[in-house]
């Protein structure tokens, strides 16, 4: 029971710090300007978002599976952004 419910709280906080990423691909997009966005930075947050998905799917924990496959999407978003506007 408390692994279920740890479970469902990984699940949501793990989303939320995920969708993190979509604000700063929205401002990019927006000023059509990505000036003050590194580079190095969100490539690092995918980077780790893609090693974290890829060891969610191998242990099978949809939490992590989840969580990182926004993570994945939102940096890659931010990066392709970025680079489009740069």
């Amino acid at each position: 029971m408390f692994i279920d419910i740890f479970n469902i709280i990984v699940s949501i906080f793990g989303i939320l710090m995920s969708i993190g990423h979509f604000p700063q691909a929205y401002k990019i997009y927006k000023n059509k300007t990505s000036k003050d966005v590194s580079l190095i930075t969100y490539f690092i947050f995918f980077v780790g978002s893609f090693i974290w998905l890829a060891y969610g799917i191998i242990l099978n924990e949809v939490p992590i599976i989840i969580s990182f496959i926004i993570g994945v999407l939102g940096s890659f978003s931010v990066l392709f952004m970025a680079l489009k506007y740069r």
